[in-house]
């Protein structure tokens, strides 16, 4: 199953995601995820295992063409990407990405150097470089050859600093896609019918919550799982499928990986059922780091 771009590309439905995942589990996971039958694979430069990656993809004797590869301009890499993308297209060992994503909208200062990924201050606090707009990094993703970057988009922006971006005068790309956190205690109902309004694909990370979710021993997940015969992973994963967006779990699990694969088509009814939880759970962020700046548009953020 696979959804059209903006650009008439087409993106996979479901891909692996690979946060929080070293270069040696990467590798397995990844040749695991690729006989399987992913061919959609999601890293960053943050995730620091562009290059194990690219040595999986190679290894697995599928051909590239037929491998959809998204990696992200991390916070320090605002200032130049041109040389992030060099230096991901050498670390995947690809001469090409088919999607590159701005990370976050949010830039560090870089001057101080004294951390590759979060700079700080000497108060410990995240070295924010407010200097940097995220409206002209995006300006210089426009720029970069079309022949390595397939197509361009964002990540954890919110209707705000999408509302913002598109109307800038510097933007003529709308953004192929914006990948963010949802699962049912994150549903993004506005986010998700904004985005589909202005043609930007929806992606999401976290789909299962977190590592130990509080949402793989949901009851009425659970009741669904039974009722279908799979695990509460897999009816997120199909919920996801079911509201037409591009999910991506993360394991490094060979049976996790497979059974994260077999999705299930769920009705409408039970759609909506569990587009009920977070009425009845509350809502829930996972990931909202201490930028020290706003990032989303709910209570939740900084």
């Amino acid at each position: 199953m696979s959804y059209t771009l903006n650009t008439g590309a087409k993106i996979p439905a479901i891909g692996l995601g690979t946060f929080l995942s070293t270069p040696e589990e990467v590798y397995g996971a990844v040749k695991e995820a690729l006989a399987t039958g992913y061919r959609h694979i999601d890293t960053a430069y943050f995730y620091d295992n562009e290059e194990a990656i690219g040595r999986a993809v190679k290894d697995s004797g599928i051909p590239r063409s037929e491998i959809f590869i998204t990696t992200k301009l991390w916070s320090t890499q605002h200032q130049n990407p041109q040389k992030a993308l060099d230096d991901a297209l050498k670390a995947l060992n690809t001469d090409y990405i088919d999607l590159y994503l701005i990370h976050w909208p949010v830039a560090f200062d870089t001057t101080n150097g004294n951390d590759k990924f979060i700079p700080k201050r000497a108060d410990g606090s995240w070295a924010i470089d407010p200097s940097v707009d995220f409206v002209d990094t995006y300006a210089k993703l426009q720029e970069l050859d079309p022949s390595k970057v397939k197509a361009i988009g964002v990540s954890n922006f919110s209707i705000t600093n999408l509302e913002r971006l598109l109307s800038a005068p510097s933007t003529k790309v709308t953004p192929a896609a914006n990948q963010v956190e949802i699962h049912p205690l994150l549903p993004q109902e506005e986010l998700i019918k904004y985005c589909k309004a202005k043609n930007i694909q929806i992606e999401a990370y976290c789909p299962l919550g977190s590592a130990n979710s509080p949402l793989l021993d949901n009851p009425v997940l659970a009741k669904l799982g039974e009722k279908y015969g799979v695990p509460p992973a897999t009816i997120m994963i199909s919920w996801a499928l079911w509201r037409e967006y591009v999910v991506l779990p993360k394991s490094v699990n060979p049976q996790r990986i497979k059974s994260n694969f077999e999705v299930v088509k769920l009705s409408d009814e039970d759609g909506e059922t569990i587009n009920n939880i977070s009425k009845t759970e509350g809502i829930k962020r996972i990931v909202d780091p201490p930028f020290g700046v706003k990032v989303y548009d709910d209570n939740t953020a900084y």
